[in-house]
């Protein structure tokens, strides 16, 4: 579904403020370099600004999605219009010639012309530099969008001639919220939103069947440990350590518990609108009336500990194991 300028408005506000500013003022500059993290709307803002300078039915700046020339943009269609991606693990000299080739025709349309190079950190060094040449010389109808992850490996004679825009990690609020209108249930929804600020990784996590089934995993020894704890050590044997099998595993999990013992302080403050597991509110209520806010704060502490011992060389199951002690007594690692 094509995003609205006010719904990527909402995900980057600083970002869309300078485009509308440059559209306005009608400084458009010859080249931009999006960086960001992934899932962040690089792409999606680039086509927004290719599709604001074609828009045949523009409302003052913004495009409106409907006419021939937004919907071929959205399509891929557009002949003036042109993306380069990474050919195999890298983009080539050959891609970066054959696009100045390109260019150096007249406009199929106008005159004007852009072109969005996604991944432009993956440039061999010969398209880098063909590239450079094409930036120390551009025309005043061509823009050119260059999205990375990772701006520190794009040349500094190519950062010296873009505009760099920087994408800042999503709101779990929006994240959340762009997943439920895509479909995904509420529950899973807000908790993978609180452990990625990744759109693109947050959509997989939502269907990814090994997360539904973490989100329960952790619930249940979380239960097990307030409720029979002898019964914690076999959970941890016959479900934890089978699921959560590298350090990057267990690192998630460990993320999950820890957002269920803020849960538990968010109920004892009253700040009940801060919470992530909606579908436990009764249980948590249960117990968090029966526990101090000090031996949750120290639960929270022990989880965070365990978490910075899970990278150094400590066993695993050994670390499990102690924190399902600590938890239940209450106390900090030591």
């Amino acid at each position: 579904m094509e995003k609205t300028w006010e719904q990527l408005q909402e995900y980057q506000p600083l970002v869309l403020k300078m485009v509308e500013n440059s559209l306005k003022k009608n400084r458009v500059a010859h080249a931009y370099l999006f960086e960001g993290s992934r899932g962040t709307g690089k792409k999606e803002v680039g086509f927004l600004l290719a599709k604001s300078l074609f828009c045949q039915h523009p409302v003052e700046y913004k495009p409106c999605n409907e006419c021939t020339n937004c919907r071929r943009i959205s399509s891929g269609n557009h002949p003036d219009v042109h993306v380069i991606e990474p050919d195999g693990l890298s983009i080539k000299k050959w891609q970066i010639q054959a696009l100045q080739e390109e260019f150096s025709k007249t406009g199929v349309e106008s005159n004007r012309k852009v072109y969005v190079i996604n991944h432009a950190d993956k440039m061999t060094t010969n398209a880098a530099n063909s590239l450079l040449k094409f930036l120390e010389e551009p025309t005043s109808q061509t823009v050119a969008i260059l999205l990375t992850e990772q701006i520190h490996r794009i040349l500094n004679t190519i950062l010296s001639r873009c505009q760099i825009l920087s994408f800042r990690p999503l709101a779990p609020k929006v994240i959340s919220e762009r997943l439920i209108d895509e479909g995904i249930s509420p529950t899973i929804a807000t908790l993978v939103a609180h452990t990625t600020n990744n759109l693109e990784e947050a959509r997989e996590l939502s269907t990814d069947a090994w997360f539904g089934q973490s989100r329960s995993i952790v619930l249940q020894l979380y239960e097990v440990i307030n409720t029979r704890p002898t019964h914690a050590f076999f959970l941890l044997q016959d479900q934890w350590l089978p699921h959560f099998k590298e350090k990057e595993q267990l690192s998630f999990g460990l993320d999950i518990l820890l957002l269920i013992y803020k849960d538990l302080l968010y109920i004892q403050l009253g700040d009940e609108e801060k919470l992530i597991f909606h579908d436990q509110i009764t249980s948590f209520k249960q117990y968090a009336l029966k526990t101090s806010t000090r031996r949750v704060s120290d639960q929270i502490a022990t989880v965070l500990e365990a978490k910075r011992r899970l990278y150094t060389n400590m066993n695993p199951h050994l670390l499990m194991e102690q924190l399902v002690i600590k938890l239940q007594e209450g106390y900090k690692l030591v």
